[in-house]
């Protein structure tokens, strides 16, 4: 038995307001076509986002870069776990073309964790961003970031190449950390956060819930966010992946998150995205303004 009290392997019947269409129109098809010629990964497709059809209809899409196998084994994640390939020292500038080719106005990017090399991927990372304001000077971006081991040399290579938008998950309450997100530490992201903010950029971070976590636990965890100085708050329903993943312990009716949104922004959070299907780049574009 989890924590959650369901046993690994149980999956959960999903209530009707969790039914999504399935992906399909012209955008969509152009989106995929450039995804795939360019040999692109996103996020929306190795992290089973629901979202998918929705916004790669909408011309959009989240780029997730250095790969597609991750050095981290999180209980919630559908990306893969494992040693990584190489770096692919092409990336930025394919990203880049793929952004423009697109003719995004606002950018997305992510990647997996790269704990293995010595500057985690930052990099990568600070190319990517640079390569993008070249091709697309127009384009803003948010960049959902890794915790890069708390390392601020690190950090500070995403810092100094300046997006619009620097984002972070917690993810979850305190006490279900160690089991949702294995290798890192509730404190150590909190912390990166603070310093983002600190440099003068605009923070986001996000919470998934159905996890086990109580309602005092939720509120305590968005003022921790709060208390960063983060401006930006996503509050998703945890979906399981697979039956090797975490399982469900509860669905979240609409109006719980609803009731979660209405007291983030009492908090003073400038945008908060709180529903059943809401994912860290879920209506982006929104936050920048």
């Amino acid at each position: 038995m989890s924590e959650t009290g369901i046993r690994p392997g149980d999956v959960k019947r999903k209530p009707s307001w969790l039914k999504v269409k399935l992906p399909v129109g012209k955008e969509y098809a152009s989106v995929r076509e450039i995804v795939e010629t360019h040999r692109l990964h996103t996020i929306c497709e190795s992290g089973n986002c629901p979202n998918m059809g929705e916004c790669w209809g909408a011309g959009t899409a989240t780029f997730m870069i250095l790969g597609n196998v991750c050095t981290r084994s999180c209980g919630f994640c559908a990306v893969a776990t494992g040693r990584p390939s190489a770096v692919d020292r092409g990336e930025p500038a394919r990203v880049a073309n793929s952004v423009r080719l697109m003719k995004i106005k606002h950018c997305v990017i992510t990647s997996v964790d790269r704990d293995d090399l010595e500057d985690g991927g930052s990099v990568i990372w600070a190319e990517t961003i640079l390569e993008i304001r070249k091709q697309s000077p127009g384009t803003t971006m948010e960049t959902l970031i890794p915790d890069f081991q708390g390392k601020w040399e690190n950090l500070r290579r995403i810092v100094d190449a300046a997006p619009e938008i620097i984002s972070h998950n917690l993810e979850t309450v305190r006490r279900l950390t160690k089991q949702v997100r294995v290798q890192a530490k509730y404190d150590r992201s909190l912390e990166v956060l603070g310093k983002v903010k600190e440099a003068g950029i605009r923070t986001k971070s996000g919470i998934m819930l159905g996890l086990g976590e109580t309602k005092e636990e939720v509120l305590e965890t968005i003022n921790d966010i709060r208390n960063a100085g983060v401006e930006i708050l996503t509050v998703g329903q945890y979906l399981q992946p697979t039956r090797e993943h975490l399982p469900v312990a509860e669905f979240i009716r609409p109006e719980v998150f609803e009731e979660y949104r209405n007291t983030a922004l009492g908090m003073g959070f400038r945008y908060v995205e709180s529903g059943p299907l809401v994912r860290s780049s879920y209506h982006a574009e929104r936050h920048i303004g």
